[in-house]
């Protein structure tokens, strides 16, 4: 190794180390710390745990310490603190801490991205010079630079300095913005902000599912509401989310139906009527493939975990 590669890995190393301290100083004394810097949230783990699947929203995630693996449908995603995740579209997740104690606690960063930010940093950038590449998944793991670490420090920084976030906040998240558009897969969040892009209709469609999974799914309107063909529709959607539209409406109604049997103490037959189901059997059987339990065993199952 060079002495100018030393001197890099250094910088960066004192900068995820700055970037923990801040975490854990604000984490003390909860799991998760909204801090006062509009959207980002601050989060520790004392033990390895699995979140309960959820619908993510389009956030840039950063692991300062320790390691996560987050679950797209069937495909699998790890990130620890040399490589940070983008979700650019909200989609259906689950999540996994791999390593986590009391002592050696996971520290962690989510800031919310408002894809409207970006639309407007590009208009207002001009002509971007963003790597060129084939729009894929709308989550995506990649490695943190410097220059990355750099425009992060500077907002999380302002978590210890609250008089200076309304002056410097949007600049900071600004510049974020920038260097994630310009990063080897900026590609995929500028084609989430090009209004007459495959993807960004897609992601009409993908709005409009989250907001209505538990109605009928009738695909040429759906593709007619995204202005795309239907095997455009198909192709794009799988390409985005990893699934097909009825496969990302089951997720979306199984994840809800658990959620309300869980936490609201439906039934199981109501909750199975509530997120759209006409039979309960179905349900059962598409629950079952899912959460590996039928509903009954499952709910459970997560009662003595939690207990």
């Amino acid at each position: 190794m060079t002495e100018s590669a030393a001197l890099l890995d250094n910088l960066i190393e004192g900068q995820r180390a700055e970037l923990a301290g801040i975490i854990s100083r604000h984490t003390e004394q909860r799991l998760l710390c909204e801090s006062a810097v509009p959207g980002l949230y601050l989060i520790r783990h004392d033990e390895c745990v699995s979140s309960f699947p959820t619908l993510a929203q389009p956030a840039f995630c950063v692991m300062a310490h320790g390691s996560k693996e987050v679950s797209l449908g069937e495909e699998r995603y790890i990130y620890d603190s040399l490589n940070y995740m983008v979700v650019s579209v909200a989609m259906p997740i689950s999540g996994r801490i791999l390593e986590a104690t009391p002592q050696n606690p996971t520290l962690a960063l989510r800031l919310d991205i408002d894809p409207a930010e970006i639309t407007s940093l590009i208009a207002d950038a001009g002509l971007l010079s963003v790597p060129n590449g084939t729009a894929g998944r709308g989550l995506y793991v990649d490695r943190l630079s410097r220059e990355l670490l750099d425009a992060l420090l500077r907002l999380v920084r302002l978590a210890d300095s609250p008089r200076d976030i309304a002056v410097l906040s949007p600049l900071a998240r600004r510049e974020l913005l920038y260097r994630l558009l310009r990063s080897p897969q900026g590609h995929r969040l500028y084609e989430i902000a090009q209004t007459n892009s495959q993807t960004h209709r897609v992601t009409q469609a993908i709005d409009w599912l989250n907001g209505n999974f538990a109605e009928p799914l009738r695909i040429e309107a759906l593709a007619r509401r995204a202005n795309l063909s239907v095997s455009t529709l198909h192709h794009r959607f799988k390409a985005v989310t990893s699934m097909s539209p009825l496969q990302y409406q089951k997720q979306l109604r199984l994840q809800e139906a658990r959620r309300l049997m869980l936490f609201e103490g439906l039934e199981v037959a109501a909750a199975c009527y509530r997120v759209g189901y006409e039979s309960p059997s179905q349900f059962s059987r598409e629950y079952s493939r899912l959460f590996g339990a039928p509903p009954s065993r499952d709910l459970a199952r997560l009662k003595k975990t939690s207990a």
